[in-house]
Order: structure tokens, then C-alpha cells, then sequence
């Protein structure tokens, strides 16, 4: 059977930017600008984008690529072409079961999302008569409440919200759903109607935040929200931990090191250009990123919490600053319901157009490596992803244990993997030729040398700076619902290594 293929080039790119903007985008990134030096966080974070971001973007189409004409969409398959080591087809492994495990806890999350879509359409939330004299943490405390109550607490087992498992059941539902489509009925067509909606939709916000007139407190205004994000300390420069964030926000937003560009890539033809679309798609979630997630939920929580207290809000997490602060705003504005709907619908779309794209890399081992057909695939996938979620669901700690080693550590090694296999392993000259074949523009030589030297120098360095800084100390201890998340991992990891033997003897058959 013919491999599927995207259908158009825009669906491609809007496939691939639906890959990379998703909730970190407009949950993550301000927080950790905001966290880690405001403007001061954006130098190390561009340094991050052209060093580590754009060539590590180009490698993982190019390798995509290479495999897909020849019928591989995952490491596994591919890494088998490209080395006849036989033990690399087991470490790209990791390619598939890290966005697997991250979809787990990330599609609970993106549930929330939807569930509060539908609770502001309703005006579910509490609302707030009057801002100003008010202390801001007793402002808060009805909404954080209202989160808990929704998702659920405990000491070791968690009680979720019924209508939060309900939710989920449907995020789950939708995801598989689409993904059982295909590529191009499925995912593309996906892409082509909600990511113009998601950029719609967080133009409509930025346009309502700075349109909101005189501030709750006399020293905020939205001017002052941006200046809280670009003013630089120069002084947090010298500080590793900033550095190490701003190169871990790049491979999150980017979705780079998770096997999904590779998976996606594996969809072209065998001459379809990669260094434009790349750019491009790398372009657009630094603009969805950058100027828009910029321009939300830290202007708004300034205006009308004041300067100091919307730091505290923000050093409190992501959640805080976009599942309590903002419904709290959105309660107190005008058509605040109907705003606080396009927020978490905007959150919506950019998480579903990531679960899909992580969920793939499984689907395309499942279909390439062990022949099963796709709809059989996606319901392999959907009782794979509903059993595995109750972990984080119902496990204290769960959730973070499994972000930590998916989305920080596994990425961080899985793009080292790529770097060495692809520039040094296979042939740096074919590497290069690879990525320029096709280019509709002009690649610069000096991307040669960085992503030969320089890209694989920084991830080692990171390594080594995050293992020294804390590391080590996230590998020794832990509550039991962390260690629960581990031995889970490792299972999964152990599991995976068994289809991957059993792949290669049917092909020695």
C-alpha cells in the first residue's frame, strides 16, 4: 500500500506550526520570561532559537524525510537506515514512547482546557464585583479553589471532578478520532480550520486586553504588562539556571528532540523542499509565541493585579496565571464569558493540534513497523492512552514526574541522538545534502559548522549544566507517585524494546 502523503503545502506547514504552538506557548513562555529576567530571559532564548532551535529543526525534517520514501516514519526504522548498528534502532525507541507519554498527561491537561471553554460559555466560574482596594491573593482564592475542586487532590489518590473525567473521555474521543482519519483527511484538514481560528482568536484578546481603557491599579497599564516581558536584568545573564531555561522553552515550543517533526516530515515526497517550509513553521510559533502568548495573560494580570502582584502570580506556575488569574479578570470585564470562551478555546486548539502530532510518531511505528492497519492503530493508541492516563489522573506527582523525564530530559537526549546518528554517525557531507535537496532557498554555509559542532557542544553542555544543578537530585528522590511514574516509564520503555525485536525478525523473515 502507498504511503500517505499531505496533501497541500499549506497543510503541511499548518500541520507542522500546529505541531509546534500549543499551551506552552501561551502558558509556559511568559511565565518563564517573566520568571527568569524578562527581557534579559529573551537573549539566551534567541541565542537558544538560532543555535539549537533552527538546526535541530532542519535535522529532524531532513531525517523525517530521508526515512518516509523509503516507508520508516520513526526513529526506530529510520535510525536502521542510517547505521547498521543494530542497538541505535533501540535507543530511537525513545523517539516513540517519549511523545506517547507526554500525550498522556498532556491530553488531561488540554481537557481542562475544553472543560473550561464550555464552563465560561455558561458563566460557571465565581466573578469578582470589585478589583481595587481588594487583596488580589483573597481575589484568587475562589478560582483556585474552583480548579482544585475541578481537578481534584489528595495525598496519594486524587478525586478528579467527574466533569473533568467526562471531558477528558471526550478530548480522548476527538483526538483519536481525527488521527484515525489519516493524514491528510485527518490531521491536515484539522490544521486548516483551527490554526486560522487560534490566531483569530488570540488577535481578538491581545485587542481586547490593550483596548481595555484606564488600569485597575494607577501604576499597570498594558504598556507595562510588555515591558514586564522585555525589560532586561542583565544582571540574571550570569545565572546557568537562565540559560537552561531558555534552551529547554525552545525545545518545548518547538516540539523539537519528541520524534513528531521526524513523523511528520516522513510525509513528503522525496524532493519537497524542507528548509523554507522548516523556517517557516519555526517562524510562525515564534510569532504565536513571542508576540502573541506575550501579549495575553502577563499584561492582563498587570492591569489589573498591579506590577508586583502579577510576578507573584506569575512565579506561581502556569496554571495560576492562565486557569485562575484570567478567569478572574474575565469575570469582571464586560462580555467577560464570552472572552474567557475564545481564551480557552485559543488553549484548546493549540493543545489538540500537539497531542495529534505527538500521538503520531506511535501511530506511524505501529503502521510501518508492525503492518497494522491505521484504524486499528488509532484504537491500539486510544486503550493505550485511557488506561496510562489514570496514572496522572489519580497519582499524586504523577503528572510532574512524568513531564520532568518526558519533556526535559528525554527530549534534551533524543535531539543529541539525532545530532550524532544523522551528522556523524551516517555522513555529516550526505547529512548536508540532505537538508539543502530541494531547498527553495539559499542555506547558509555556516549552519554546516554549527550543526556539526556548535548544536551538539550546547546539548551536552546542557546536560551536564542541568545533571550538576539538579539532576541528580530528581533521580534519587521522590514521594511514591513519582516512583510510580518511573517504574511505569521504564516498563513502557522495556515493552517497547520487545516490539522492536519483533519488528526486525519479521524483516529478516
Amino acid at each position: 500500500m502507498e504511503r500517505q502523503r499531505w496533501a497541500t503545502r499549506i497543510g503541511l506547514i499548518l500541520a507542522m506550526a500546529g505541531n509546534a504552538v500549543g499551551l506552552g506557548n501561551f502558558l509556559r513562555f511568559p511565565v518563564q520570561a517573566a520568571k527568569h529576567g524578562g527581557g534579559a530571559f529573551m537573549i539566551p532564548y534567541f541565542i537558544s532559537f538560532l543555535l539549537l532551535g533552527i538546526p535541530l529543526m532542519w535535522v529532524e525534517w531532513a531525517i523525517g524525510r530521508y526515512g518516509g520514501v523509503r516507508g520508516h516514519g520513526t526513529a526506530p526504522g529510520i535510525f536502521s537506515l542510517l547505521t547498521k548498528n543494530k542497538i541505535i534502532k533501540y535507543i530511537g525507541g525513545i523517539g516513540v514512547i517519549g511523545p506517547i507519554l507526554i500525550v498522556i498527561y498532556y491530553m488531561y491537561i488540554e481537557s481542562w482546557t475544553l472543560g473550561y471553554a464550555i464552563l465560561s460559555i455558561f458563566g460557571k466560574f465565581p466573578r469578582v464585583t470589585d478589583f481595587k482596594g481588594a487583596n488580589f491573593e483573597e481575589i484568587l482564592k475562589p478560582f483556585g479553589n474552583f480548579l482544585i475542586n475541578y481537578i481534584g487532590e489528595g495525598n496519594f489518590l486524587i478525586k478528579p471532578n467527574p466533569l473533568a473525567y467526562l471531558f477528558f473521555l471526550i478530548t480522548l474521543f476527538l483526538n483519536i478520532y481525527i488521527i484515525g482519519r489519516g493524514v491528510a483527511r485527518g490531521i491536515e484538514a484539522v490544521a486548516k480550520l483551527l490554526m486560522p481560528l487560534l490566531f483569530l482568536f488570540a488577535l481578538i484578546l491581545v485587542i481586547r486586553i490593550f483596548t481595555l481603557g484606564a488600569p485597575v491599579h494607577p501604576d499597570s497599564n498594558a504598556l507595562r504588562g510588555l515591558s514586564y516581558l522585555w525589560e532586561p536584568d542583565f544582571s540574571k545573564l550570569f545565572n546557568l539556571n537562565v540559560w537552561l531555561s531558555a534552551a529547554g522553552q525552545i525545545f518545548f515550543t518547538l516540539s523539537i528532540g519528541m520524534g513528531a517533526i521526524m513523523a511528520y516530515a516522513s510525509y513528503l515526497r522525496e524532493k519537497d523542499d524542507i528548509a523554507l517550509s522548516g523556517l517557516t513553521t519555526a517562524s510562525t510559533n515564534e510569532f504565536a509565541e513571542v508576540i502573541l502568548g506575550g501579549s495575553i495573560a502577563i499584561p492582563a494580570a498587570i492591569i489589573f493585579f498591579g506590577y508586583h502582584n502579577a510576578e507573584k502570580i506569575a512565579n506561581a506556575g502556569a496554571f495560576s496565571l492562565g486557569f485562575i488569574s484570567m478567569p478572574a479578570i474575565f469575570s469582571y470585564i464586560p462580555f467577560g464569558n464570552f472572552f474567557g470562551f475564545l481564551w480557552f478555546s485559543l488553549l484548546f486548539f493549540a493543545g489538540i493540534t500537539s497531542s495529534l502530532a505527538l500521538t503520531q510518531p506511535a501511530m506511524a511505528f505501529l503502521e510501518d513497523e508492525l503492518k497494522i492497519e491505521r484504524k486499528k492503530a488509532a484504537i491500539i493508541i486510544g486503550i493505550f492512552i485511557f488506561l496510562s492516563s489514570h496514572i496522572p489522573i489519580f497519582i499524586k506527582d504523577a503528572l510532574d514526574e512524568l513531564d520532568f523525564w518526558m519533556a526535559t530530559f528525554f527530549i534534551t537526549l533524543f535531539a543529541l541522538i539525532q545530532l550524532i546518528v544523522f551528522f556523524w554517525i551516517f555522513d555529516s557531507k550526505k547529512a548536508w545534502e540532505e537538508i539543502k535537496k530541494g531547498a527553495e532557498i539559499n542555506i547558509p554555509k555556516i549552519f554546516y559548522f554549527i550543526i556539526k559542532y556548535i548544536t551538539p557542544l550546547i546539548l551536552i553542555s546542557i546536560f551536564l549544566g542541568w545533571f550538576i544543578q539538579s539532576g541528580w537530585k530528581n533521580m534519587i528522590s521522590g514521594s511514591p507517585g513519582k516512583w510510580i511514574a518511573r517504574i511505569y516509564i521504564i516498563i513502557v520503555l522495556i515493552f517497547m524494546g520487545i516490539l522492536i525485536n519483533i519488528s526486525s525478525k519479521r524483516k529478516e523473515k
